[in-house]
């Protein structure tokens, strides 16, 4: 079933991606063929067809990057599942898209093609599967990713997060001020001084939150104007108190002042140790940092194999049995 939660709930994901994103798939192909192809010129450009196979159970996603990969390179690609669907639990080889285009062509996206989908896979599929674990546990408020994402693969990475149900999160710097320990630090450890200085340039339109190491440090930071306050690190006994603490002092609901993110070290292991009402957000880097990709591998057919995976000679044999006997 494709997912139900997030951004897929309301609409298509690709939707939102930008306008230079076509660039960022020009320059996968231009790094890993920066010269001739060698391997190309053995196959030559005449037309072939390839197979695109789930080898593994997982959450597809990345199906844009997949496309334009192939696209660039005068191919055609044809889906026989949805972006999120699960795939790979049933079949051991499930046949989920197939590719047209010059055999040349095939094989110059295919590594590219493989390791983006296999990668953005594996990210939405960690995602669905903690977003799940804490619905299960009676979490219903916001799972969202970090910024601890790979340098040139964000887009993708927080796009699997996205296809996976999750919040990905500030997407950079100018998304969000998050004032960190060292950001409090170097203003002297003056949380409010950090806090006027982010309003003073962001302005109203760009939301401020304060990392924050105890109760004592969320209820400045709050008072100061911080729109969100993350408790960084607190044990899952901490955090519940804290929470309630907070939004007692603070409000809950729409009349809140802030919201409460919980982060640091949560895992499908402890994450349930955490859940509580009075956290809005749980944040975890474990939804894409280090995640197992979906195992997918490219097949092109035989020339001299049928799409039924039969062999030719065979059919031809049969054929000439059937003459010799009429004769």
């Amino acid at each position: 079933m494709p997912i139900t939660e997030g951004a897929p709930a309301r609409g298509n994901p690709a939707n939102l991606l930008p306008p230079s994103w076509r660039k960022t798939v020009s320059l996968w192909l231009d790094e890993d063929t920066p010269s001739f192809d060698y391997g190309g010129f053995v196959v030559g450009d005449g037309p072939a067809e390839a197979r695109l196979l789930a080898k593994s159970p997982g959450v597809v996603a990345g199906v844009p990057f997949f496309d334009e990969i192939f696209k660039q390179l005068d191919c055609q690609v044809e889906w026989h599942v949805r972006e999120g669907d699960e795939v790979g639990s049933k079949e051991k080889k499930q046949h989920v898209a197939t590719v047209k285009g010059p055999v040349r062509c095939l094989l110059l996206g295919e590594r590219v093609a493989l390791n983006t989908l296999a990668r953005c896979s594996g990210i939405a599929t960690k995602s669905h599967t903690l977003l799940s674990m804490l619905r299960k546990a009676g979490y219903m408020n916001t799972l969202a990713g970090t910024r601890k994402t790979t340098p040139g693969f964000r887009l993708v990475e927080k796009y699997g997060m996205l296809v996976g149900g999750c919040d990905p999160h500030r997407q950079d710097l100018s998304a969000m001020t998050m004032l960190k320990d060292n950001h409090i630090w170097a203003c002297g450890g003056s949380i409010p001084s950090a806090v006027a200085a982010a309003k003073a340039s962001a302005g109203f339109a760009v939301k401020v939150e304060v990392e924050c190491q105890s109760e004592e440090e969320a209820n400045t930071a709050i008072e100061a104007g911080a729109d969100v306050v993350m408790l960084d690190n607190f044990s899952g006994e901490g955090v519940k108190i804290a929470s309630k603490n907070l939004k007692d002092r603070w409000g809950r609901g729409t009349s809140t002042k802030a919201l409460i993110e919980v982060s640091g070290g949560l895992t499908e292991e402890n994450v349930s140790d955490y859940v509580c009402d009075d956290i809005d957000i749980i944040s975890s880097s474990s939804i894409h940092q280090g995640v197992k990709h979906v195992d997918f591998s490219l097949k092109v057919i035989p020339k001299a194999t049928n799409t039924d995976g039969k062999k030719k000679k065979v059919h031809a044999k049969l054929s000439r049995q059937k003459t010799a006997k009429n004769t």
